[in-house]
């Protein structure tokens, strides 16, 4: 989860009437017992909802009416009538029907699962399961129009009044009521997005082509749009898993679902002159990813018309107090049926209490204007890795008028007012500077384009440098900046010496991302932090800055690394980098050692220039951002790496002719509703001599955080490699095994397992090499393993890890071996 985003999207929503009929209330029995699931409709229409487990509801309408109705199965009809606009918090009191006595059916509890008119419907759905109607034509196109809105929820008196708004009271004047939750609202935030979609089933491509887009709210507004996109995945409720906020969430129309939902039969009826049934469905247990809600479904064809889904306020999930998502389907025969309207809303707040306040994050998608098998050709498919286009950007009102499938009510039309307004109040832009400074972690100086930071690295420690101060900035005149420069100067108190790097890169050629880039860096570092030697050369591992570790971290070099390289994108996620480095390596403590032989005698310093070509692959990635620095728009995507370097000693005096082979892949896997794999395979061979400096060492942990991809029991330079193969993986049960035990079910804690390994040699010729006093010892008889148990979610930001080390533990042999021992991490996740 991006944390800076979400702690800024919370920072802004601190500091910030449309329908005709309003009208909220509660429903009891005769006992006094609320009655969950009724339904309340305006009289004479569709439009309605039901109660939710407390017996709540709110009910909206852009138009007029002047009566509810509230009814349910067993139970005496109600007629309503509403003598205002805006009516709250009614009561009514639901009377058992004397003429239908025998058939009185109260919703709470488990469901019996044979006998149940509602899971015979079910199973004819499944019978009946298609695929998506445009799947059954060779080529199809249709029109979308997307609005994504953020709201300030729960605007009361005591937030109005506040000290925060004095001289900004104007943005109150848009607070409206939610008609899914009945919370008062202040929107802050709305962008609205006209397509074009295009496909091709025969040769599996498809095509979005952006014509329109406008926003309102924050200036750097795209990171908002990216970020619920990522979260609003498109989906398809006929799946089994439905994946929200990074989790898999059971379909209420899942296969599984008998297991998983109860379900009621509750009410049939004609929608668009089609017979429908509707079935009310909700969890058999608490803490699962799951929802309640309820849907429409056709008899004969039985495809779903309409299903509304909320998540249980019991699942397991963080920052998110509600999800509500409604779908429409036009059904246009026996056979065909397509989505109409796709409405998703979630509250993010700290925590779930009622009263608490939050953000609204809100995305509305309209589809129109289906087409079908017009054939274009394949060309027309091929993704562009450039595509910004200045002008769709800026169009006019006329064509917002023309080519919204769904017009802005008043909020969302004030809502582009009351910000342009805000963004001229001097108190305003104070907040929002701090605020940016927490999402970006620089601090921008408006009248320079230059930024000051990342504040979040001006502090280290290590045993060599002692307390480590460091400052830093880079350029910044925009986000989409064709070049940037960035550098730092650090100190350290115990070596008393200076530290400073430089970088610098620039954006060539657009279409084919093609960049140059180059820079300096003097430091003090603990190299053989990763398997896979990094590029960046700014780059600082945690293990050279930890605070606080496991025993002596002295085990330190001196670099002087200079790099220069050129990459290009040639196609779309696929990156191609050719580059050189020189660098100096020397041991910055002393009682650590780099020394190797030589046909002279004994050197303490590498010289080395080494050549590499890189091929990174990143299928289904998303990134935001036309510059020369792009950002991540999405998560959850495969990362493939290869890479060959060759040092050559004929070039500027170096030390060793080489060369070097390393591959790495990265696959998160989404397992149904039993959380989330992560798997990493990593491989790598040297060719030809080389000392400790330039060997693959196989990455420890001596600090106290859960680093992945790095052994926590190992110390460093305890295993070292001119060959190796590793594997990792983490699996994060998100809660499933935790929410059957009752007494762990409300801390909403989720388990997570790791196993990884590593296998490992030295060459005899790499032996006779060294002379720093190090013995070599790796993992060659058999592979080293490890393996943990985790506890995350702890008060929903921490994670415990206990680690326990599978073999290389004698005492003999290895001394020091740590077989056992703890570590955590702090994190944001939902």
């Amino acid at each position: 989860m991006n944390i800076r985003f979400f702690t800024t999207l919370f920072f802004f929503g601190t500091i910030f009437g449309i329908a005709q009929t309003k009208v909220s209330g509660y429903v009891f029995d005769e006992y006094k017992e609320p009655v969950a699931f009724a339904n309340v409709i305006f009289k004479g229409s569709t439009q309605g909802t039901i109660t939710n487990e407390d017996g709540r509801f709110y009910l909206e309408s852009d138009d007029t009416w002047d009566a509810i109705t509230v009814s349910f199965i067993g139970y005496e009809t109600i007629d309503f009538p509403l003598e205002k606009k805006v009516t709250y918090n009614l009561e009514f009191t639901l009377k058992e029907s004397a003429s239908q006595l025998d058939q009185v059916l109260i919703v709470t509890g488990n469901q019996s699962k044979k006998n149940n008119p509602a899971i015979d419907i079910l199973r004819k759905i499944w019978a009946n399961k298609r695929k998506n109607g445009l799947r059954q034509f060779k080529q199809f196109e249709y029109d979308k129009y997307e609005k994504v809105e953020f709201d300030l929820n729960t605007i009361d008196s005591t937030l109005i009044k506040s000290k925060l708004f004095r001289g900004m009271e104007f943005v109150f004047e848009e607070v409206d009521t939610s008609r899914v939750t009945g919370k008062t609202y202040l929107p802050i935030f709305i962008n609205e997005a006209v397509s074009k979609v295009y496909g091709d089933n025969v040769i599996k491509e498809e095509k979005e082509v952006l014509e329109g887009n406008k926003n309102s709210g924050f200036s750097n507004n795209q990171v908002i749009i990216d970020f619920v996109d990522d979260l609003y995945n498109d989906f398809d409720v006929y799946e089994n898993y439905l994946k929200f906020f990074d989790k898999s969430f059971v379909s209420p129309l899942s296969k599984t679902g008998i297991n998983t939902y109860n379900y009621v039969l509750s009410d049939s009826t004609f929608i668009d002159n089609k017979w429908c049934y509707n079935i009310i469905y909700y969890p058999r247990r608490k803490n699962e990813l799951t929802f309640k809600g309820d849907f429409w479904v056709a008899d004969t064809t039985y495809a779903i018309k309409e299903i509304n889904l909320q998540a249980s306020k019991s699942a397991n999930i963080n920052w998110v107090k509600e999800i509500y998502i409604e779908q429409e389907f036009e059904v246009l025969n026996d056979s065909l049926f397509l989505v109409k309207r796709d409405y998703m809303m979630s509250d993010f707040a700290f925590n779930k209490k009622e009263k608490s306040r939050g953000v609204y994050g809100k995305r509305t998608t309209l589809y129109d204007n289906y087409k079908f098998d017009i054939k274009k050709d394949k060309d027309f498919y091929d993704i562009e890795v450039y595509n910004y286009d200045k002008d769709v950007y800026d169009r006019d009102d006329a064509f917002w008028e023309s080519n919204r499938l769904e017009a802005l009510n008043k909020d969302e039309k004030g809502v582009y007012k009351m910000l342009d307004t805000l963004k001229t109040v001097k108190k305003f832009k104070r907040l929002y500077n701090l605020g940016s400074i927490l999402a970006s972690g620089y601090i921008e100086f408006n009248e320079l384009p230059l930024d000051y930071g990342p504040i979040f690295s001006t502090f280290g420690f290590n045993e060599v440098e002692g307390l480590r101060l460091r400052a830093g900035g880079r350029t910044y005149f925009g986000r989409n900046d064709l070049w940037r420069l960035e550098g730092f100067l650090a100190y350290g108190f115990n070596d008393d010496k200076f530290k400073y790097g430089i970088s610098g890169k620039w954006l060539l050629d657009k279409k084919r991302r093609l960049i140059i880039s180059g820079g300096n860096r003097r430091d003090v570092e603990q190299i053989g932090a990763s398997l896979t030697t990094s590029t960046d050369v700014l780059g600082r591992s945690l293990a050279s800055s930890s605070v606080v570790g496991t025993g002596a971290n002295d085990k330190l070099t001196n670099i002087n690394l200079t790099s220069l390289g050129i990459e290009a994108e040639p196609w779309r996620n696929l990156v191609l980098r050719v580059g050189s480095n020189y660098r100096t390596l020397e041991s910055a403590s002393p009682t650590f050692s780099l020394d190797y032989n030589t046909p002279t005698g004994v050197e303490s310093e590498v010289k080395q220039f080494e050549s590499t070509v890189s091929v990174s692959y990143f299928p289904t990635r998303k990134m935001t951002g036309f510059g020369v620095e792009r950002k991540e728009a999405n998560d959850g995507f495969p990362r493939l790496f290869a890479q060959v370097s060759r040092g050559d000693k004929s070039i500027m005096n170096s030390d060793f002719d080489y060369t070097k082979v390393q591959f790495s892949y990265v696959q998160p896997w989404q397992i149904g509703g039993y959380g989330r794999l992560v798997s990493t395979v990593e491989a790598g061979k040297t060719f030809g001599e080389v000392p400790l400096g330039l060997l693959s060492v196989i990455p420890g942990n001596q600090t106290y955080f859960s680093i992945y991809n790095t052994f926590s029991q190992l110390d460093f330079y305890e295993f070292v490699s001119d060959t190796y193969a590793s594997v990792h993986l983490e699996h994060n049960f998100n809660g499933r095994l935790f929410s059957r035990i009752p007494f762990l079910r409300k801390l909403n804690l989720r388990e997570i397992i790791s196993v990884r390994g590593v296998w490992g040699e030295v060459s005899d010729e790499n032996r006779a090499l060294n002379a720093s006093g190090l013995i070599y010892k790796a993992p060659d008889e058999r592979a080293y393993y490890e393996y943990s148990f985790g506890i995350g979610n702890i008060f929903k930001v921490f994670r415990i890890d206990f680690n326990f080390r599978g073999n290389y533990k004698d005492a003999t042999l290895y001394p020091d071996a740590r077989k056992f021992g703890i570590t955590g991490s702090f994190g944001f996740y939902f």
